[in-house]
């Protein structure tokens, strides 16, 4: 858990939106996607969400 965490830090995401958001979508998010939640593409997705 620390590792996610201080990765997401890292990464200039907030630890605790990602994996909020980690969890609630990896059940129904596809396979071939995963490396769509990994904090640094999560973050870039979002910033295009937000402008």
């Amino acid at each position: 858990m620390h590792t996610l965490i201080q990765t997401a830090r890292l990464n200039g995401v907030d630890p605790q939106a990602w994996l909020a958001e980690v969890l609630a979508r990896i059940n129904d998010h596809n396979i071939r996607g995963l490396d769509q939640l990994l904090p640094w593409n999560w973050r870039s997705v979002h910033a295009k969400i937000a402008a």
